[in-house]
């Protein structure tokens, strides 16, 4: 049994169809869990930070040593690897990244190169037109404006061709260890979603509601540990292994089927 929170109008003429929202299942009822945190603007309460930290917990215990599994020398390369991601396995970016890092060491060679040498470079990660077009247009403004370096902060690298919340928070993190915000990817949305941490599905909701759950030295490693465990345990594409989960005894398996 869960409950639910109605979200919109109903049914009716010129009306969308009520929207409902899992609040708690009989389960996190029964064992004192946290409603999903998102379904409120309000400041995270002190059950919920509690809870946020028992999943930071068992991460932690699972993924001691989780981290980019983008390959990277540089902010640059991290930058352009990032980009390269969207819609795209790490690995397959790692080996298109390998040649092209080669070719084109700095800013500057970047934004020197041709369009269509630069497609045919990354061709392989799919959506290659517009991630060449925005390498190339991102690397001409950092050699304009800051002289092929990359910026150290979310309001300078945001504004760069190609990059959003995710990829400044990506390199931020990674590259100059800095924690701006939590990575909100595919996995985090997802694991979030069933832990009922969150219910929503906008990336910078989700991020926002992380920042005030978790403390920030756990930001960075919060997402990597994530992801590994989306890529073995909580997985997307077929039914997730409970069995396996450190947090199947506490976990409300929102949207689970």
């Amino acid at each position: 049994m869960e409950l639910f929170l109605p979200l919109g109008r109903t049914v009716g003429a010129g009306c969308e169809p009520e929207r409902r929202i899992p609040i708690l299942t009989k389960r996190a009822c029964d064992e004192g869990l946290p409603a999903a945190v998102a379904i409120s603007s309000k400041k995270p309460t002190v059950e919920e930070k509690r809870f946020a930290r028992r999943v930071v917990r068992a991460l932690s215990v699972d993924y001691p040593d989780a981290h980019c599994s983008l390959r990277f020398d540089t902010p640059l390369q991290l930058l352009v690897a990032t980009i390269l991601s969207a819609q795209c396995t790490d690995e397959r970016v790692n080996l298109v990244t390998e040649d092209l890092f080669a070719s084109y060491p700095t800013a500057f060679d970047l934004a020197a190169a041709s369009i269509r040498t630069l497609e045919k470079a990354v061709r392989s990660t799919g959506f290659f037109r517009n991630k060449a077009k925005n390498i190339k247009a991102c690397c001409q403004m950092l050699v304009e404006e800051y002289d092929g370096h990359v910026p150290r902060t979310m309001e300078e690298l945001v504004p760069l061709p190609g990059v959003g919340r995710k990829t400044a928070n990506v390199v931020l993190g990674n590259a100059y260890g800095i924690a701006s915000g939590v990575v909100v990817d595919t996995h985090v949305t997802r694991i979030c979603g069933r832990l009922g941490l969150v219910a929503t599905k906008d990336a910078v909701k989700i991020e926002k509601k992380l920042n005030d759950l978790l403390p920030r030295k756990e930001w960075i490693d919060f997402s990597h540990r994530c992801i590994q465990h989306g890529r073995r345990v909580c997985v997307a594409r077929t039914k997730p292994r409970c069995e396996e989960c450190r947090m199947r005894s506490f976990c409300p398996q929102v949207d689970v089927d």
